[in-house]
């Protein structure tokens, strides 16, 4: 397999920290953001939105972080992080859901503007964030992971872009029980770290 990534993506950590998890391999293929890599004729013909990351396993093509740590839990039968209960499995959906809504639009973007230079109101944006992350914070009260007893994709879904929310200006000091669930998916076997950049708080 090869997983086409970028290494200030969250979307491509959320990506490589699973396939770490699990204890999977896929060969990295890092992709030029500033040379616009992502927009090539190449690129597109694996991702017509021309974003990352990707996965390639043979002639499979998955396109979209969420996507890929789904095709991941089927391929290796991890039904510990993709339950298949019904109600297990929509509790992991719904989360999938936020991450790439709610997530996307607060914290990665208000870093987005500091990281990559966006043009967002970044004002809007951290407002957005702290909506977001406050509800993760009252969702996780009284438990330790988001969706079920065990970590699952769902906590890898949302872990990266709030564990770098700080570089988008996002200040997590009033969000205890995220912090404390931060600290526990670091703390899992086969964390991989998600590059830090000089930005926003952390400047």
């Amino acid at each position: 397999m090869q997983i086409y990534v970028h290494p200030l993506s969250g979307h491509s950590h959320r990506a490589r920290l699973f396939l770490s998890l699990i204890g999977a391999h896929a060969e990295p293929v890092e992709v030029d953001l500033a040379r616009r890599e992502h927009k090539s004729p190449e690129f597109l013909k694996l991702n017509p939105f021309g974003q990352l990351p990707v996965l390639v396993d043979g002639d499979t093509v998955v396109p979209d972080s969420n996507a890929i740590m789904v095709y991941l839990a089927r391929k290796f039968g991890r039904t510990d992080w993709l339950p298949e209960a019904p109600a297990a499995a929509a509790a992991v959906q719904r989360w999938l859901s936020v991450a790439a809504g709610d997530i996307a639009f607060g914290p990665a973007a208000a870093r987005l503007i500091t990281v990559f230079g966006a043009p967002l109101n970044s004002e809007e944006v951290i407002a957005r964030a702290h909506v977001v992350i406050k509800r993760v914070d009252d969702a996780l009260e009284g438990r330790e992971w988001i969706a079920a007893a065990q970590p699952t994709i769902a906590d890898v879904a949302l872990y990266s872009y709030i564990a770098r929310a700080p570089e988008g200006f996002v200040d997590l000091a009033d969000y205890a029980n995220v912090r404390r669930w931060l600290a526990a998916v670091e703390a899992l076997p086969g964390f991989v770290e998600f590059k830090k950049s000089a930005a926003g708080l952390e400047a």
